[in-house]
């Protein structure tokens, strides 16, 4: 008789990695079961990608009706109202929720609740039951950082979990930490009506983008009145009878009536037996090959917990992978270059690909070629009146290995710019191809048309 609690995959975690891992898996005819303490979907659904993009969509229409006039509209905006926000919001959550609850329930796989923790290279116990599978896959995510000695209390000094759940627009804060989810929560807040200060230890904002791109970002952030105090490294914070006091190294002290705490994500892997089983563990991340292998045999690593970018369509794409390989279709391993990064600010930066410094350091200064095409020669950024640019790195006399867009929706662009980078396209095979006019998409196909050395709006 078969053993009930045995699978051909066991998945602890079922955030984006888990659950990708888990459906394709499933529909491959693997037995599937899937661990989750908390709810289907993890970290993206629920804290993290949508609901945060849900708000820079309502803070996307408190700007349009801020700025109405300047296209000849009269509009007001008399205020915003968090708690219609909020459930507008949940709204989103919970239909996708819902949607892939159905998914994963369809598929036949075995959804486990409660914490598991891997007691076994092939087992994982949850609440006192264990779970037995021919391979295991590691999913369990990622946790918002703090910094030694600063206590987050959820009131006045927050981590993005609690400023999702926020009843009220703060009349202003201190965001601490100028990466991907500082700046989105402070251009949210900004748009709301929130004076807002970003406090960054590094030399310039959303410092692992290409510079230029940042450069353009701290612009556009100056002109919104968001202040931003970059190489000023974070010292201790006050409580005062309205908020908080932030101090910095090399500035004067900023007060505000809230700290936001946004200086990453760290992975999800303390306490759940991984070391003790003989899982390599590094600064509390599981490293693995190409494929998605630990150093154990039959255990798979996927998502935040392995080095590298901590995005959601990187776990997504690895979960797949993991099953494919699983199943023996032997596929293409992911690569972390080719990965599309979007942040979803006002403006947005999208990039695929090495930035201008990556690529002359690995190329030699000689061998790496760039072009900046700006937006305002875009007829469809002049409609939407936002500025921005698309900059492109090459090889000399070789493919696009980097491509950097900032403005306004860029991040709807990013599909063509990754397909040019992973196939490996020069300027040459993109310039011939023809791009809907007026839209945005068409400023890419203009700068490959100049750096194939036959411009038409932009300069060479």
């Amino acid at each position: 008789m078969a053993d009930a609690n045995h699978f051909d995959v066991v998945i602890l975690g079922a955030g984006s990695g888990g659950y990708a891992c888990a459906l394709r898996a499933a529909q491959l005819g693997l037995s599937v079961a899937l661990v989750e303490k908390d709810r289907l979907g993890g970290t993206c659904l629920h804290v993290g990608c949508i609901p945060t993009k849900a708000l820079l969509h309502a803070a996307e229409v408190a700007d349009a009706a801020r700025h109405a006039d300047q296209f000849g509209v009269r509009a007001t905006l008399e205020g915003v109202d968090m708690a219609g926000v909020n459930a507008y919001k949940d709204g989103v959550v919970d239909r996708l929720f819902k949607g892939l609850t159905g998914l994963i329930k369809g598929r036949g796989i075995t959804v486990v609740e409660g914490s598991g923790r891997l007691t076994a290279p092939d087992t994982v116990e949850v609440d006192g039951t264990s779970y037995t599978g021919k391979h295991v896959v590691l999913a369990t995510g990622s946790y918002s950082r703090t910094l030694p000695g600063l206590e987050v209390d959820g009131q006045r000094v927050l981590t993005s979990e609690h400023a999702l759940t926020l009843d009220r627009v703060p009349a202003s804060a201190v965001v601490l930490g100028g990466g991907v989810i500082g700046c989105e929560f402070a251009s949210v807040w900004s748009s709301f009506g929130t004076e807002v200060t970003i406090v960054e230890a590094l030399p310039r904002l959303m410092a692992s983008e290409d510079a230029d791109s940042s450069k353009h970002l701290e612009r556009a952030f100056r002109k919104r009145k968001i202040k931003a105090l970059t190489g000023k490294p974070f010292l201790k914070v006050e409580h005062t009878e309205s908020g908080v006091r932030v101090h910095v190294e090399g500035a004067d002290p900023v007060e505000a009536e809230l700290l936001l705490v946004a200086v990453g994500r760290g992975p999800r892997t303390e306490g759940l037996g991984y070391e003790e089983q003989g899982v390599a563990v590094d600064r509390g991340f599981v490293p693995t090959d190409e494929r998605c292998r630990t150093n154990v045999p039959g255990v798979f690593a996927v998502g935040d917990i392995v080095p590298g970018l901590q995005l959601a369509h990187r776990g997504f794409a690895q979960g797949i992978f993991v099953a494919e390989e699983i199943a023996g279709l032997a596929p293409t391993p992911v690569d972390d270059a080719g990965i599309p990064r979007v942040t979803y600010c006002d403006p947005e930066l999208a990039s695929v690909g090495l930035t201008e410094a990556q690529a002359r350091e690995a190329h030699g200064d000689d061998a790496v070629e760039t072009l900046v095409y700006d937006l305002g020669g875009n007829g469809k950024s002049q409609i939407l009146k936002t500025s921005g640019s698309v900059k492109l790195v090459r090889r000399k006399d070789g493919p696009v290995i980097g491509v950097h867009l900032v403005g306004a929706r860029v991040g709807e662009l990013i599909g063509e710019a990754q397909l040019i980078y992973n196939w490996d396209a020069f300027p040459e095979d993109v310039a011939p191809l023809i791009h809907a006019h007026p839209t945005q998409n068409e400023a890419l196909g203009e700068a490959h048309l100049a750096l194939a050395g036959k411009p038409l709006h932009a300069h060479s």
